[in-house]
């Protein structure tokens, strides 16, 4: 099945979700119909669905056809069941968004940040603090850490755009699982320093490992965001 015609398709749906085309509730087109509509298979007209339920945007009925469940709100909306850049996320919320790069280096991984991060010690890395702007207001300081031998020439310029971008268009290499936890933890000094905290003194913290198609980690992230401005969601289906 084309990678790329499911991605189109799937990306299709969830714009016109996300836009209220099909709004709250509504039953999506009939697959007969979407698969005219795509002139596309009914597998891949599936995995597109598939997906959407995954993330939470859709549910399947029995013999009645597929809901719309996906709900806006009005904070920018981070969810962690899927892996999704900041870039996209603020697409997705329709913000505008910045991003400025305050530290770009190139670290060896030694015992304390292999056990801190995953690596394994003596791991080239990029090491890149960039602090996220949403409405210009500094409200995340993303810490970030990739393996250089996997995601070779990266630059300041990129990282003031689109990691995964360039990952995935540039690299060709498919991002396929993340490992997270979320935390709430005191503001640092650094926090202090770059974040509008307001009166806050904890942020909310994502740390996240992310691993390759073929399960190699490229990717530690931390995450350090005000409280007051995100929800952080999550889709969970019960196995029965």
């Amino acid at each position: 099945m084309p990678k790329a015609k499911f991605e189109s398709i799937y990306k299709d749906l969830k714009q016109k979700i996300e836009s209220g085309e099909y709004p709250y509730q509504d039953l999506l087109p009939s697959e007969n119909t979407m698969v005219n509509i795509y002139s596309s298979s009914r597998n891949t007209i599936r995995r597109a669905v598939l997906e959407l339920a995954e993330q939470g945007y859709v549910q399947s009925l029995h013999g009645k056809g597929v809901r719309v469940i996906y709900q806006p709100i009005d904070q920018a909306d981070f969810t962690l069941g899927g892996i999704e850049s900041f870039k996209e996320s603020a697409e997705r919320n329709h913000r505008k968004t910045s991003t400025k790069v305050i530290q770009f280096t190139e670290i060896t991984a030694d015992a304390r940040v292999s056990a801190n991060t995953g690596f394994a010690p003596g791991s080239e890395l990029y090491y890149i603090q960039r602090v996220r702007y949403l409405e210009d207001k500094a409200l995340i300081l993303d810490i970030n850490m990739f393996l250089k031998s996997l995601v070779p020439g990266l630059t300041k310029d990129i990282a003031e755009k689109s990691i995964y971008e360039y990952i995935e268009n540039e690299v060709g290499m498919a991002i396929v699982t993340s490992k997270r936890k979320m935390t709430v933890e005191r503001a640092t000094e650094i926090d202090e320093k770059y974040l509008e905290l307001n009166d806050y003194n904890c942020l909310a913290v994502i740390s996240g490992q992310t691993f390759n198609s073929d399960g190699i980690m490229f990717e530690f992230t931390q995450s350090r965001h005000r409280p007051d401005y995100f929800c952080f969601q999550d889709t969970a289906t019960r196995k029965r």
